[in-house]
């Protein structure tokens, strides 16, 4: 049987542990969903006669907190996906899982809409079709050989090709290095918590350098310059800007997340209505 400073000792772990997860749910590492409140709460009442000392009682008050910041999370992210219409695909799994065949069938016919198309052909459309092709010129009248225009060879300047991009003023790995540093003293200028909003670093005057850079920084995610965070609830993108590049394991299968550059969203953020 365990003492009472075994028991006291074995609550403040669990309750620290309970903060150190809840933290990390609010710090948008977690799924809020992933904290069994039910449990929590067992676990708090469990162990709140033990407490004595002031610390404990502090401990105890931190728990009951974090939780609560949890509930709150947990509340938005069902606010957010009750008012997008969201249906959980894992909920119309259930659902067609307990409806049977006949109630099936019915919801099919009812939603079902073939489209029946009949076609033949008649003497006024083989008529219309003999019109035509003898309307035609013939082949050798429409097949004419174009003769190409002769265009005298000259010379141009590598400064004309580059304003032309037929050719990089740079190496590629050049201007992603550079590209990179940029990110850096934008970071350190603009951001926040070392990460900066997407459209900010992105968003320049015209839409195709907008374009270019939002090209650049894939790379910069693909090479492990830098990385997205993605907040769903929010709808925010950030980027995340490494001191060093991070190699990628080998085997490990990277997430392909596709991130919207439309003219329309360009606008919107020279507006400012888009974050």
């Amino acid at each position: 049987m365990q003492s009472k400073r075994e028991r006291s000792k074995l609550g403040r772990e669990k309750l620290q542990r309970i903060i150190e997860m809840c933290r990390s749910v609010e710090g948008r590492s977690l799924d809020p969903f992933l904290v069994d409140v039910d449990n929590v709460i067992h676990t708090v009442k469990e162990y709140f006669p033990e407490w004595e000392i002031p610390e404990d009682l502090n401990l105890d008050a931190e728990t009951i907190h974090s939780l609560a910041s949890v509930i709150k999370l947990q509340s938005e992210w069902i606010k957010h996906r009750s008012t997008s219409l969201y249906t959980d695909p894992f909920l119309l799994e259930e659902k067609l899982r307990h409806l049977s065949k006949e109630d099936m069938i019915e919801v099919f016919t009812k939603t079902w809409h073939p489209i029946i198309e009949m076609e033949q052909i008649s003497i006024y459309s083989l008529t219309e079709a003999l019109r035509y092709w003898a309307s035609l010129l013939p082949l050798k009248e429409r097949w004419k050989e174009i003769t190409p225009a002769e265009v005298e060879a000259g010379f141009t300047t590598r400064e004309e090709l580059i304003r032309q991009r037929i050719l990089r003023d740079k190496a590629f790995s050049e201007e992603l290095e550079s590209f990179w540093q940029e990110l850096k003293q934008q970071v350190e200028a603009k951001g926040k918590d070392e990460k900066i909003r997407y459209w900010d670093f992105i968003g320049v005057e015209t839409y195709e350098d907008t374009v270019q850079r939002a090209f650049m920084t894939s790379f910069l995610v693909t090479y492990g310059y830098a990385t997205l965070e993605i907040i769903p609830l929010e709808e925010e993108i950030f980027i995340r800007c490494y001191e060093k590049p991070i190699t990628k394991a080998g085997k490990k299968q990277l997430v392909s997340i596709p991130i919207s550059v439309s003219a329309d969203d360009w606008l919107k953020w020279k507006r400012g209505e888009l974050e």
